[in-house]
């Protein structure tokens, strides 16, 4: 499985049955691209937000391979990571970097998680939000539904206004979440200009020859935003620029060739 001396099972909780497929959440498919990126076999559970540590998906759950030892269940994508690695199942991807590199990394993975996530936010559950609704409840039998979505509505409302981005017209919404796409898309065309990869073989956004963080990170946006029905501009954007495109296409190939293909 990986270089831990200890053999274990992973279970990944996405939040919805949908095997053999990505699901929307863009923090579920950087965690499954991050153990896939360093060749770890993990299963899938459904589990929901309710039975994770934290409230959200997704978590995991580590089973030793003693049966005297208790399963541990670890919540927050970084966080996952972070403990896997410290545990020796995955490997550290910052060891060859600099500081000044690491720092970089840092920096692009907050862009996507701190500044791009309220922005798919806005547009799915306050611009589209029966198509949000009913794809993130659709276990839910319908007059609950329509009551939790009334309170998730509610919710994401008063949190948008609280952290900012609600405070923004729609058209400033969308030249901030373009001017990421497009930043993103300089990178790994640098990189793929640089690097001149194989046919087929993917390039990665530090324009190194190995993946770091932020292209689990941001293969998890790519494939969220090609994937949600809620957010048609965010997607209109993204596609765009084909470079982004191709960067999630050849990562797919490569990694996740059992998934379903994404529509790039």
């Amino acid at each position: 499985m990986s270089s831990s001396n200890n053999p274990q099972t992973i279970t990944v909780f996405r939040g919805f049955k949908d095997y053999g497929n990505f699901v929307w959440s863009p923090f579920v498919t950087k965690l499954e691209a991050r153990l896939r990126f360093a060749g770890v076999p993990y299963t899938v559970g459904v589990g929901s937000p309710r039975s994770g540590p934290k409230g959200k998906i997704p978590y995991v759950e580590i089973s030793p391979s003693s049966s005297e030892a208790k399963p541990e269940t670890l919540a927050d994508s970084a966080l996952i990571t972070k403990a896997l690695c410290e545990n020796g199942t995955l490997p550290d991807l910052h060891a060859r970097l600099s500081k000044a590199e690491r720092a970089h990394d840092l920096a692009l993975r907050a862009l996507l998680e701190e500044k791009l996530t309220p922005y798919h936010a806005w547009e799915r559950w306050t611009q589209n939000y029966y198509t949000m609704r009913d794809h993130v409840l659709s276990p839910i039998p319908w007059p609950v539904r329509a009551f939790i979505g009334s309170m998730i509505y509610r919710n994401t409302v008063a949190m948008l206004y609280g952290q900012g981005t609600g405070r923004f017209s729609a058209e400033e919404i969308g030249q901030f979440r373009r001017e990421i796409w497009e930043s993103f898309a300089d990178l790994v065309l640098e990189s793929q200009t640089k690097t001149r990869p194989a046919k087929g073989e993917p390039f990665w956004v530090l324009g190194g020859p190995e993946p770091t963080e932020v292209d689990a990170t941001l293969f998890g946006f790519v494939v969220s935003t090609l994937l949600s029905t809620a957010g048609p501009d965010s997607q209109a954007d993204l596609k765009s620029f084909p470079v982004l495109l191709e960067y999630a296409r050849r990562i797919q190939q490569q990694y996740f060739p059992d998934y379903e293909a994404l529509p790039v």
